[in-house]
């Protein structure tokens, strides 16, 4: 059964965000606020939670995964970041955007793209996420909340509870988020290519 905590969107509850980590940290499969939409995130060494999300969205081996992270300094740990990449991600973060860059070999394999090794990156601009990576001190895996045969996320937290509360063990209430697609920007030794136009503007790139 799922826990339910209602965090303020703009000034999140520290004691709340410290008991979120904590069933993080514990192996659980929390749904939490992001900038796009409501997403579903675990641990990314765990890979008992990684599954469980697998079968919630029922997700394949080839679907593109992504990590969040609290700043560069993370990104630069889990993929291979050049200037171009590196100044990119500077200007554009944290904001609506998933960066798809070459794997290091901090990613499990299970994470990244089993041809390309290749993994997704954000940085989202939502106080929740951005304290809860603070008081977690290190990435998360995540994966947008899109049920089977449904094409856009979850936006109504109280829907996700009653959907998922035997899936989840915890559900982040920061209110109703309405869904719009990430900007994802893949970087390659030929450059960088907006591989999907979504909320986030990259004008440098068009």
């Amino acid at each position: 059964m799922a826990q339910f905590f209602e965090i303020h969107p703009e000034n999140p509850q520290l004691r709340l965000i410290h008991r979120a980590v904590e069933i993080i940290r514990k192996g659980g499969v929390i749904a939490y606020p992001t900038d796009s939409s409501y997403a579903l995130s675990c641990h990314i060494g765990d890979k008992q939670a990684l599954d469980k999300i697998r079968r919630i969205r029922q997700l394949d081996d080839k679907h593109n995964f992504t990590l969040v992270c609290k700043d560069l300094t993370q990104v630069s740990m889990f993929t291979k970041i050049g200037n171009d990449a590196y100044r990119a991600i500077k200007a554009l973060t944290p904001g609506p955007f998933t960066f798809i860059l070459d794997a290091t070999r901090e990613v499990p394999r299970r994470l990244q793209h089993p041809k390309k090794k290749t993994i997704g990156i954000r940085i989202p601009d939502h106080p929740v996420t951005q304290l809860l990576l603070q008081e977690l001190g290190e990435a998360l895996f995540s994966s947008t909340l899109i049920l089977p045969g449904e094409t856009e996320a979850m936006t109504d937290p109280y829907e996700i509870r009653n959907k998922l509360e035997h899936e989840l063990d915890l559900v982040i209430d920061a209110g109703i988020i309405e869904y719009e697609e990430t900007t994802m920007i893949e970087f390659s030794s030929s450059g960088a290519e907006i591989i999907r136009q979504g909320k986030g503007l990259a004008p440098m790139l068009d």
